[in-house]
């Protein structure tokens, strides 16, 4: 029983029935029959019921059962796997259960205590539960023993706190004053057994052989505690249903032998790819070494190459400064040679304004050529028809005449 989530993986803090060995199942199955006897007709409560599997046995003869736990899957486990009449599941801690005062005629509280931190919390709440007149049956392991019998392994991780026996009779009492104490350990008997059933009458006879059993040895204590006097406490032996010992160390031998075997070929194959792995280790190293060779040529011609590459680097930045160089050259001879073209170009347009005013003055000088040339032409042919006019004058008699006398234009004295 376990006062933390249940996990998916078994641990063996969570007790399932079909999933643990056989003896761990009686070991736990053994305190709820130990409980059964003291739970006819009573109000009961399973606190830390864990599977709900203890719940159920007691409901077989309790007036009715309720079973808390604080993992949400063991109670959804419970309610799926035991549903009886008068058998209830509640998820709840332990140290603050949901029930009023004087609830219950009788609690168990089965391997819970030395799972909770708060373990003497626990126990003052199931004194405020628990009726003037009920029970409080708690189990817990023998730390002296169990820290020998988990020796190899460590200690038990889903633990808080482990008892010695004197430490957990004072505990107990300090909240209970009647305590009755009883030390559970796992033994060997013998059974008789008919072979057909009696009546209803027939009994079973238990003998105990040996003297007290020391607590300090004993694997588990089991305390009945009450706030009144208690009488009686009985010797109480459980027999589980298969409890032929001989048979089943025979059977569980034979299972260990066929393990063994499955484990021995196991260790064979396991043998057999262990010298195939090493032979693949052998050519891996091999072929490891020879790509180590091609890396430390390929480092090298890295490092050469890096070499040329800071060169050429270098190369590059002195051919960027020069042709940086350049282009200022350039940028200051286009910025002289532009100022050179728009002065050229504001030259060109005062010529090209001075050309058009000429070829103005030679349009207007043609125009007076051909004005000048006009009238030379009309004065020419003025002239033309004064020299016809003149040669048809002289050419007359009466011109001749006059000239012989003297009148005619061009007639001097004879």
């Amino acid at each position: 029983m376990v006062e933390t989530s249940i996990k998916a993986v078994f641990t063996g803090e969570r007790v399932i029935p079909g999933q643990v060995d056989a003896d761990l199942l009686n070991e736990h199955l053994a305190r709820y029959a130990f409980a059964a006897r003291l739970a006819r007709g009573k109000r009961v409560l399973d606190a830390g019921c864990g599977a709900g599997y203890g719940a159920a046995e007691l409901a077989q003869s309790a007036n009715w059962v309720v079973g808390v736990d604080i993992a949400a899957e063991a109670v959804a486990f419970a309610r799926a796997h035991y549903r009886l009449p008068y058998l209830a599941f509640e998820q709840a801690s332990c140290t603050a259960l949901p029930h009023p005062d004087a609830a219950f005629d009788l609690v168990v509280a089965f391997e819970v205590i030395e799972h909770l931190p708060l373990w003497r919390d626990f126990l003052l709440e199931v004194r405020r539960v628990l009726a003037p007149t009920g029970q409080f049956i708690v189990s817990t392991p023998n730390r002296l023993y169990y820290a020998e019998s988990r020796s190899h392994a460590g200690a038990n991780p889903f633990h808080a706190h482990e008892f010695e026996f004197e430490e957990f009779r004072s505990e107990l009492s300090a909240i209970f004053p009647h305590i009755s104490l009883f030390l559970e350990n796992h033994v060997v008997g013998v059974a008789f057994r008919p072979v057909q059933a009696g009546g209803a009458g027939e009994t079973t006879e238990v003998r105990v052989d040996g003297g007290e059993t020391p607590p300090a040895e004993s694997h588990f204590f089991v305390a009945v505690c009450a706030h009144r006097p208690q009488t009686g406490h009985p010797t109480f032996v459980y027999v589980p249903s298969a409890a032929n010992v001989l048979r089943e160390r025979e059977t569980h031998i034979a299972l260990l032998e066929g393990e063994l075997r499955r484990k021995d070929d196991w260790l064979e194959e396991a043998k057999r790819d262990l010298a195939d792995l090493d032979r693949q280790h052998r050519q891996l190293t091999a072929e490891l070494e020879e790509s180590n060779r091609w890396a430390g040529s390929l480092d090298r011609e890295l490092a050469a190459s890096g070499a040329r590459v800071q060169e050429l680097q270098e190369e590059l930045g002195a051919a960027q400064a020069a042709a940086q160089a350049t282009i200022a050259e350039l940028d200051r001879e286009n910025r002289t040679k532009s100022e050179w073209a728009a002065q050229l170009n504001a030259q060109l347009d005062a010529k090209l304004q001075e050309l058009a005013q000429c070829v103005e003055y030679l349009h207007q000088a043609e125009k007076t050529v051909e004005e000048r040339t006009r009238w030379a032409q009309k004065l020419n042919t003025e002239v033309e028809q004064l020299r016809r006019k003149l040669a048809l004058l002289e050419a007359s008699r009466w011109v001749r005449l006059g000239r012989r006398v003297g009148f005619a234009p061009g007639a001097g004295p004879q």
